[in-house]
This record gives C-alpha cells, sequence and structure tokens, in this order.
C-alpha cells in the first residue's frame, strides 16, 4: 500500500479534529479512498470519516486493508507536516504505517499498527425534519458564545430562524441565525423543533471547519444531531451526537 497526498490538511486536521473524541481507531483502505467508524469512549459521539482516492495524487492499493492505529501517535507525526509537504502513507509486512513526509527534506515516521476489537461499527439510519446548511463560522461562533455561561446548548429551529440558547446559575445567553441566502433552513414540522447537546462535544465537532467552510447540520425533538463537513472529491467528516435530555 502506497498513498500520497499533495495537500495533507485534509489528512492532519481530520485526525487532528478526531482525536479529540477517539483514542484509537480502526481505518479500511479500499479501492474509493481510506474510511472510518468510531465511537468515543463514552459512547456520546461517533465520527464517520471519508478521505476518497480523488483527493490522493498517488493511490497504490494491492488489496482491501484495515489498519488499527493510535491516533495521539498518528496526531503527532503528521503535525510535524507543512502545507507544502507531499505526504506518503505506506504498509507493508513489518506490520507498521510508514509516514514520509517530502519538501526540501525527506522525514519519515514508523507507527506501529494495534490489534483492535472486531466489533464493525455501523451508521445508524436516522431521519430529520430539521436540516440547516451554512457556514461552519456562524455555528463555530454561537456555541462560543453559548459556552460562556452554560456546560449545554438548546437548539430551537422555527420554520425561518434557528436560536441556540444556554443558561448557567445567574447567566443566560442566546444566539439567531436567520434564513438567509446562506443560511438554508429546512424544517419540516409545524412547530418549532427543539433539543439539547453538550457544549464540551460541540467544540470538539465544529472544530471540522478546518476542513471545509460549510456545515450541514440535522437535528429532532430529544434526538441525535449529526454534522457533516465536506469537500467534494476529497473529504467528509460528520459526527452524530447523542442529545442531553432533561430530567423531570
Amino acid at each position: 500500500m502506497k498513498l500520497t497526498l499533495a495537500e495533507p490538511k485534509y489528512l492532519k486536521e481530520s485526525i487532528s479534529i478526531i482525536s479529540e473524541l477517539v483514542n484509537e481507531a480502526k481505518f479500511k483502505v479500499t479501492s474509493n479512498g481510506i474510511e472510518m467508524i468510531a465511537m468515543d469512549p463514552a459512547n456520546v459521539a461517533m465520527v464517520v470519516f471519508k478521505l476518497l482516492s480523488s483527493c490522493f495524487v498517488e493511490y497504490n492499493i494491492k488489496k482491501e486493508t484495515e489498519i488499527g492505529i493510535n491516533l495521539t501517535n498518528l496526531r503527532q507525526v503528521l503535525r510535524r507536516a507543512k502545507p507544502t509537504d507531499a505526504v506518503t502513507l505506506e504498509f507493508g509486512e513489518d506490520n507498521k504505517l510508514t509516514v514520509i513526509l517530502k519538501s526540501k527534506t525527506t522525514r519519515s515516521f514508523s507507527i506501529p499498527v494495534m490489534e483492535l476489537e472486531d466489533k464493525e461499527q455501523k451508521v445508524p439510519e436516522l431521519a430529520f425534519p430539521v436540516i440547516i446548511e451554512t457556514d461552519a463560522e456562524v455555528i463555530s461562533e454561537a456555541i462560543e458564545d453559548i459556552g460562556v455561561v452554560s456546560e449545554s446548548v438548546t437548539l430551537i429551529c422555527e420554520q425561518k430562524k434557528l436560536i441556540l440558547k444556554g443558561e448557567g446559575n445567574l447567566s443566560k445567553a442566546q444566539v439567531e441565525i436567520e434564513s438567509d441566502k446562506k443560511t438554508i433552513i429546512t424544517n419540516d414540522e409545524t412547530d418549532p423543533v427543539k433539543a439539547k447537546y453538550s457544549i464540551e462535544y460541540f467544540k470538539k465537532i465544529i472544530g471540522g471547519s478546518k476542513l471545509s467552510d460549510r456545515v450541514t447540520l440535522l437535528f429532532d425533538k430529544e434526538y441525535p444531531m449529526k454534522l457533516t463537513f465536506q469537500e467534494v472529491d476529497k473529504v467528509q467528516l460528520s459526527f452524530i451526537l447523542a442529545p442531553r435530555v432533561e430530567n423531570n
């Protein structure tokens, strides 16, 4: 297996974001690209990652391969990749992943491959009445605002408006995002749809904005939320986040 990326950011930033949630992961390398599905240890968030073969300048695999990797190790290596570096991934009979960073110099790193539990993760089939497409920065800034006062954020979707609310012991925060040319809001329900999620997790997954300027956000009442960042023919990074259900 030998795969070379001319734009390292799609792998580098993806691993950096994923490693905030997941310690170890199994990557499946197929003729279509690199895929990974993993749950965080607390079973609160699922990560679905695809780096398409069309993103690579060289993509040679003899057979479909699964590679278990410690993401902290991989992240530390990829941090050394400069924007102008070509990044090559090689996996051979020595059962180690070799990462080669090449520009004016050629630097090689060898990472051991792990035997991970052979438990196949499946992406749940979810249906959402609310679909919001907007600039990732808009959501990122709103979450930062709510995080000033609260550990959770409540999303309320009306027909032409998304409201984010947070409440602490004494303080409150609210951000309203109106439907316009850049923010497309679809709500199939007649009444507003309301759900609550963890700010801590939301801050980690909104890091996907490093990959794409746009985000698609889907949710329902007391239901998981799905956020997707995508660059056509290159990368797709999705997160499914469990809701915080109110204790009555």
